[in-house]
């Protein structure tokens, strides 16, 4: 089966992008999956996404790990997305797509600049002196100073398939708190991955909402990551509480092709 794909990436988190509606009907192995993501043997990416019709929806989003494996939200690959759907023609003020966590709105600014709305967060865990926090995707987030130096792949891997993480698997974030209250540098270990990428969005939130700045109210975190620069604004109500999270940056297309599945 030949199909075409579209190669995008968002602060240096690249997916392998396949349009599937109108009766295409792409169904995908989990190791074709796995080879279309190899950097090798395939196009190269950090996942895979599908692109579906959605009643009520101006799409639905399938999200594979590139191992294969359907994983949880992934918002640099929802950014994505979103910019695939612009270029297709699926061109709107609020984007509404249905994910695996539900449903997400998205906009898209004068400048190119995608925002995508995340689920709300009702609690933060403290885990002895780190922290956890679900944004769609589940995240484990450990404070360290210098990141530029530290082992994340190590480290992460550590934390990843500890006894306590390694059957479900978690998402292992290293963040640094920079010189200015609402700046932070975040390095992420992805499961499903089995790896540390350039950047991760539901990563970058849940490192965000730990480093707020404002006791209540509106917050604006800037997040540096080895691929780029990300935004998260949301409402702190309460304690572990957070409402109106947004997700914002740069989505581009990479380059496009047809492919012997």
């Amino acid at each position: 089966m030949r199909t075409d794909f579209f190669k995008y990436q968002g602060t240096g988190n690249d997916f392998v992008i396949i349009d599937n509606r109108n009766g295409h009907d792409v169904v995908l192995t989990a190791e074709q999956v796995k080879k279309l993501c190899d950097r090798k043997f395939g196009i190269g990416a950090d996942g895979l996404m599908i692109l579906n019709d959605k009643p009520g929806y101006d799409f639905e989003m399938v999200y594979y790990n590139s191992d294969g494996r359907e994983g949880s939200l992934c918002g640099n690959g929802g950014r994505c997305l979103v910019k695939f759907a612009e270029s297709i023609g699926i061109q709107r003020e609020l984007y509404k797509f249905m994910a695996t966590d539900g449903e997400h709105e998205a906009k898209i600014d004068g400048n190119g600049i995608v925002c995508l709305k995340m689920n709300d967060v009702d609690v933060i865990i403290n885990h002895h002196s780190d922290f956890m926090v679900d944004t769609g995707s589940p995240h484990y987030i450990k404070l360290v100073p210098q990141l530029v130096n530290f082992d994340v792949f190590k480290k992460g891997r550590e934390i990843r398939y500890s006894r306590e993480f390694e059957k479900e698997g978690i998402n292992v974030n290293f963040v640094e708190q920079l010189d200015e209250p609402d700046k932070i540098f975040v390095r992420t270990y992805e499961r499903g991955v089995e790896n540390e990428t350039l950047s991760c969005g539901t990563g970058v939130t849940a490192a965000a909402l730990v480093c707020y700045h404002n006791e209540n109210g509106f917050n604006e975190v800037e997040v540096k990551t080895l691929g780029g620069r990300l935004n998260v604004e949301f409402d702190r109500v309460d304690d572990g509480k957070f409402r109106n999270i947004w997700l914002c940056g740069p989505a581009e297309r990479v380059f496009a092709g047809t492919i012997e599945i």
